[in-house]
Parts: structure tokens; C-alpha cells; sequence
């Protein structure tokens, strides 16, 4: 059943209905879910569907979209085609021969059919451009997981397919409702609470949340997921950035170095962290990541862009590295830290990127949804000179309303209490920011916690205070 994708379905089936070709480019991280969408939006009806071969070459990839002609219908002539022009040309003969209506063609993966030497972009530019766009009855739909080469070769694309695209869809993780109509869909019961923890570790990947067993408490689940003999879950990461990018060493280098600080990097931090240099193949590397969504850009408030900071963004990658790494042997692990340091540290950690990612809920919690405003995090080193404590934020939303927002996010099994000691340090950290921006905006203090707030004397600190529940609202920016 395909849960909590109505935009993106209604826009596919909507190319049925134009009466002119339509050229759709669908792109997103691994396992988010681009290929059942496609296939649940077009009832599995395509006059032609074809996947490309992970690390196939030339011959075998040919090899392969012949099969796939041949299982469309199309009888194969003696000489089978040597080049991806040849073999665009049969796909015409299929289509040409097909019944009258709009006919769809599927190709997944797209981005393993372009192998090295090979002259696919250009068949693909000759068939759209010199033919199928001359028609009124086809519906290109193309699709790979290797997000920035989707945004290079196709959506961005330079040469010929300059602007070819009639539509494109940027498939995002599911937000936390999402999961929640998923896991209702499958009549799998959770509270929201355990969504939440579930989030923090999956992400919002809906392939993952597959593997969730009714019946089985969430700790089950984990350990059953990750930790039992066999877990279907154990080495995803091994395959994640391997299935993307043809040589992840750089990738999983930079991934490493930004899984040990929790605030981010620089790109000469970076640099000087992993075994690149400061080059273009450092920026190439941090562009396909954050094209796939792993890692996240955020500018320092009153910085420029040059002094950007890259931060591991993924919930899933996080939890690897805090847990996995390590190839535990306790198949019930998950069950044995309930309670312990090591999991409440990584529940803090997961749970601001889970903050980071509801951005859109965190707004509209605020009653701010209508401002226009800009994210951003900020630091500061100590300077006993000048009267500076040091500070760090990890969220701050600079409203156009001349407010500035400082949210604290803090995960917490019950309400959450304001010590005396926490007390000093929000107002150290508040005066930090306003001495060293010069800021004269005001600036309010957000809590963005799981339950509340804690009546105390020290309560009246945070102007306003946002919950798990207001994380689980339906807002969705689009795609």
C-alpha cells in the first residue's frame, strides 16, 4: 500500500492525462521507497521497464535492456546493438508497435547504465528530444538512487537535455506522521514515543521501518533488526554508500570524521581530519553527500557562505557508528543498554537531528509558520577578556520579525526541569550571542523537548516550548 506519497502520485498519474509526452526525472537516497512509488502510481502498467545492472559494464548492461525488450514484446533482431543508440532505436520499435494510449516507460537506475566509454546520455538526449517529444502518448519516467548524478546528468543537465524535463520529484524520507500512517497502515501499533526512538534511529526511510514486527515490543524489534544472527539490518551500512558511489572510500572517510563531532566541521577541519586535501575532490565528495542527504550545510549566523560547516545529518549513519561499528556479539544489545549513559548520550544526539529534520513542525509549534526565517547554528570561543563564556547552538531561527529564536533541544523521558546550574548557562549563552553579534533583535529562549516543561523556578526561562507531538504534525514542505 503506498502510504503518505499523495503529491508525488497525483503529479505521476497526472502525466497521463497531458496531451503532450511527459519526461519525469524521480530522485532521492537509497531505499526511500522511488521505484514502488512509480509502480504503485502507474499500477505496474508499463509498456517498457527496465532497471540498470549495479557495476554492470557496456556489453552486459546492452545485454540486460535487450532482455528487457524482449520481455516487453519486441522480437530482437540477429545483430544485437553495440551502442546505447542502437539500442534506443529498438526501444522506438517497441513503442511504435504498442496500442494507441499513453505509454509508459520505466528506467531505474539509471545512473549504473552510464558506464565509462559508453554514450548513453546521448541516446537518451536523441530519443527524447528527436522523438518521443515530437509525440503526444509517452510518458519517460527515469529514476536512480545516485543522487548527484541525477542532479548533474539529468535534472541540471547542460548539453542537450538542457530544461528537458516536464516534471521532477525530489522523494524525501518520511517525516515522523508519515512513519506514524505507515506503521497504522500496516496495522502495526507504537506509541508516539517509540516512534519517536524508532526515528532516531531509522530515519525516516520507509524500507527500514519494513522490517518492524508486529507483536514485538520496539526493543525487540531493534535487536531483532540489528543485533540477533542474521539481522537483516546488521551491515545496511556497508551496502548504502558502496550501492551509491562508485569509490566511497572519500565519502565514508568524510562520514567517519563528521560522526565524531556532533556540531560539524569546516571543510579545512575536514581536510585536515581525512586523507583529502582541501581540493576539488573535497567538494565533489561533500556535494554527492549532501545531494544524497547524509550530511547537511548550515552557515554560521553572521557568517558567509565561505565559512559553511558540514554536519552528519543521518539518523541512521549516526546510530551505526555509536553501536555497529564496534560488530557487537550481544544479539540482545539493544535490550541490555536500556537505561545506561552510552544510550541516553546517542538519545540527545539522535534527537536533535530529528529536530533539524522537522523544521516545518518546530515553526508551526512556534505559530511562526507564516514568518520568513533562516536557519542557522553559531559558536563561540571563551574570552575571559571580554567576558565571554563560550557557547555553542545548535538551532537558532532568525526571524524576518526581527526575533531571534534560540532552541535548545533536549530529549527527556518525562517533563523536563530547568536546574540552577542549566539556568546560568541559558543566560550565559543568550548574552554570549547578543555580545558578539551585536545583535539588537530580541531574543527568545525555545525549549524543544519529548513531553514539556517542568513548573519551577527557573521555568519562566524558555518563552515558548515545543513537543514530540508538535514534531509529529502533518506539515510537508514540497518536493
Amino acid at each position: 500500500m503506498l502510504v503518505a506519497r499523495n503529491k508525488e502520485k497525483t503529479l505521476l498519474q497526472g502525466s497521463l492525462e497531458s496531451e503532450y509526452s511527459q519526461f519525469i526525472a524521480v530522485y532521492g537516497r537509497r531505499r526511500v521507497g522511488k521505484t514502488f512509488l512509480i509502480r504503485e502510481s502507474f499500477g505496474y502498467h508499463f509498456a517498457f521497464e527496465h532497471a540498470g545492472l549495479a557495476k554492470g559494464t557496456l556489453d552486459q548492461q546492452l545485454a540486460h535492456f535487450c532482455d528487457s525488450l524482449k520481455d516487453a514484446g519486441l522480437t530482437l533482431p540477429a545483430d544485437k546493438p553495440t551502442c546505447w543508440l542502437d539500442a534506443f532505436s529498438l526501444l522506438k520499435d517497441l513503442l511504435r508497435s504498442a496500442p494507441e494510449g499513453k505509454k509508459v516507460v520505466f528506467i531505474d537506475e539509471l545512473s549504473w547504465m552510464d558506464t565509462k566509454g559508453g554514450d548513453l546520455m546521448l541516446a537518451l538526449e536523441g530519443f527524447w528530444n528527436g522523438w518521443a517529444s515530437a509525440r503526444r502518448d509517452i510518458v519517460l519516467v527515469v529514476c536512480a538512487s545516485a543522487t548527484s548524478w541525477m542532479l548533474n546528468e539529468v535534472v541540471h543537465n547542460k548539453g542537450g537535455l538542457y530544461n528537458r524535463l516536464t516534471a521532477q520529484i525530489n522523494l524525501k524520507p518520511f517525516t515522523l506522521a508519515e512513519c506514524e500512517q505507515y506503521l497504522d497502515a500496516n496495522g502495526i501499533v507504537l506509541s508516539r514515543q517509540d516512534i519517536l526512538e524508532c526515528y532516531m534511529i531509522l530515519g525516516g526511510v520507509p524500507y527500514y521501518w519494513g522490517f518492524i514486527k508486529k507483536g514485538m515490543s520496539l526493543t525487540q524489534n531493534i535487536d531483532t533488526m540489528f543485533f540477533a544472527p542474521d539481522a537483516p539490518l546488521r551491515h545496511e551500512f556497508d551496502y548504502l554508500y558502496a550501492s551509491i558511489f562508485d569509490n566511497p572510500h572519500n565519502h565514508l572517510a568524510v562520514i567517519e570524521a563528521l560522526g565524531k563531532k556532533r556540531a560539524g566541521m569546516t571543510r579545512e577541519e575536514i581536510a585536515r581530519h581525512t586523507p583529502l586535501t582541501n581540493s576539488g575532490i573535497l567538494t565533489k565528495v561533500l556535494r554527492e553527500l549532501e545531494s544524497c542527504g547524509f550530511i547537511r550545510t548550515y552557515t554560521e549566523y553572521g557568517k558567509k557562505k565561505k565559512g559553511a560547516v558540514y554536519q552528519l545529518i543521518d539518523n541512521f549513519t549516526l546510530f551505526h557508528f555509536k553501536f555497529l561499528a564496534d560488530e557487537p556479539d550481544d544479539e540482545h544489545l539493544w535490550t541490555y543498554l536500556l537505561g545506561t549513559a552510552r544510550r541516553n548520550t546517542w538519545c540527545g544526539l539522535a534527537f536533535e537531528l530529528v529536530c533539524l529534520e522537522h523544521l516545518p513542525q518546530i515553526k508551526q509549534g512556534l505559530g511562526i509558520s507564516g514568518v520568513v526565517t533562516h536557519a542557522h547554528s553559531w559558536r563561540c570561543v571563551g574570552n575571559a577578556d571580554e567576558g565571554i563564556n563560550g557557547s555553542q547552538i545548535d538551532l537558532l531561527i532568525a526571524r524576518r520579525d526581527r526575533v531571534i529564536d534560540i532552541c535548545e533541544m533536549k530529549y527527556a523521558n518525562a517533563d523536563f526541569a530547568v536546574t540552577k546550574s542549566y539556568d546560568q548557562k541559558l543566560r550565559d549563552k543568550a548574552e554570549d550571542f547578543r555580545r558578539v553579534t551585536g545583535t539588537r533583535d530580541a531574543i527568545h529562549l525555545v525549549l524543544v523537548t519529548t513531553y514539556g516543561l517542568k513548573e519551577n523556578t527557573y521555568a519562566g526561562r524558555f518563552r515558548s516550548v515545543v513537543t514530540a507531538e508538535d514534531l509529529f504534525a502533518p506539515t510537508r514542505s514540497a518536493y
